[in-house]
């Protein structure tokens, strides 16, 4: 099982700074250095700090539809409201206008977010911080966190919100879907899928980041076939593809509570995970067959509680499948061992 013994608090930062550039910043630097005895209070550290620096560049403001009935004429006049209200006895119409507003949908999510935090197991010291930078949401209405439409469209005019609502998204959806109040362990606030997609956010923007050499990007692969459509066939989208000179490996991030399954009292690989990653291989190795080019996969798992972990190298029809395990329940600066070392030994030995 993966828990929140299996994966230091420390690295959700590490992992959230190379999926947001904006974290690399020098005002999030000192979260390095601090301890967080959950990951509400690392949540929480992140908004502060980045909410802060947004006050200080301008909150964003929007146009906001506005109803309400008034002896002053503004924008368009509801004829049947006013009727209905019987407002023009005194001397009213009921009209509706846009305002340009703080009052918006993205400072509605942030100042919701903040109370939901207040009201969970942080310390008081952040508590108070949150209460601090609520002042400047006065005008800003609370929303029903439960209903907010995360299809949000960013533009050059809020795309610094960009990260500070991807935080609200995990603060939210770990707060209020989690069955205990208090502290929460990292498993019980993450669920899979959000742990998987910034486990694959972040090995791909690490090979980006750290070997700009590489080729890092995460393609789609197509079926190689010989006739016929293919309308029916699944996508195959990467997670992450490292292409260097006449190499290529193909990496699927796999971010499971278990990582081998039992077969008679035997553990073994998960079936349908390898099928998936050799179908990757051998797939791209026909797309460029003809130009010397070696193409290699690798399952890379999060590494569990169980006793067994996968580490091994295989050769499949002249393509080499590894299944390897990362080690999230470590020094950061281990876990950027272990990624080089898969890029030296594939690209530079």
């Amino acid at each position: 099982m993966i828990t929140s013994d299996t994966i230091y608090i420390k690295n959700i930062y590490y992992m959230l700074s190379y999926a947001f550039k904006v974290l690399n910043e020098k005002s999030y630097k000192k979260i390095e250095v601090e301890n967080f005895e959950n990951i509400s209070e690392l949540l929480s550290e992140i908004l502060a700090i980045g909410v802060s620096k947004q006050i200080k560049q301008g909150l964003v403001k929007d146009y906001i539809e506005i109803s309400e009935t008034t002896s002053s004429i503004k924008g368009k006049i509801n004829i049947t409201d006013s009727i209905n209200e019987q407002s023009f006895i005194k001397g009213q119409l009921n009209c509706t206008y846009d305002e340009f507003s703080l009052n918006c949908y993205l400072n509605k999510i942030l100042k919701s977010t903040f109370i939901l935090l207040i009201k969970s197991d942080i310390s008081r010291k952040r508590k108070k911080k949150l209460k601090n930078l609520l002042m400047y949401f006065r005008e800003v209405d609370l929303i029903d966190v439960n209903s907010i439409n995360w299809k949000i469209r960013f533009d050059r005019n809020n795309q610094t919100y960009k990260m500070l609502i991807n935080i609200c998204y995990l603060v939210i959806n770990g707060l209020i879907h989690s069955e205990k109040v208090g502290d929460k362990k990292l498993m019980e606030f993450f669920d899979n899928q959000q742990m998987s997609s910034l486990y694959e956010k972040f090995l791909l923007n690490y090979f980006k980041k750290e070997h700009p050499n590489i080729l890092t990007h995460a393609p789609q692969i197509d079926w190689q076939i010989d006739d016929g459509i293919d309308l029916l066939l699944p996508k195959m989208k990467t997670d992450v593809t490292l292409e260097y000179q006449n190499k290529i490996l193909i990496i699927d991030a796999k971010f499971y509570s278990q990582n081998t399954l039992k077969n008679y009292g035997k553990n073994i690989h998960n079936t349908s995970n390898l099928y998936q990653i050799f179908a990757y291989v051998k797939n791209k190795q026909i797309e460029v067959q003809g130009k010397d080019i070696e193409v290699s996969g690798m399952l890379l798992y999060v590494k569990t509680s169980q006793s067994i972990q996968p580490d091994s190298d295989y050769v499949m029809s002249g393509n080499k499948i590894s299944v390897k395990t990362l080690d999230l329940n470590q020094n950061f600066s281990l876990i950027k061992e272990q990624l080089d070392a898969f890029v030296y030994d594939y690209f530079l030995s």
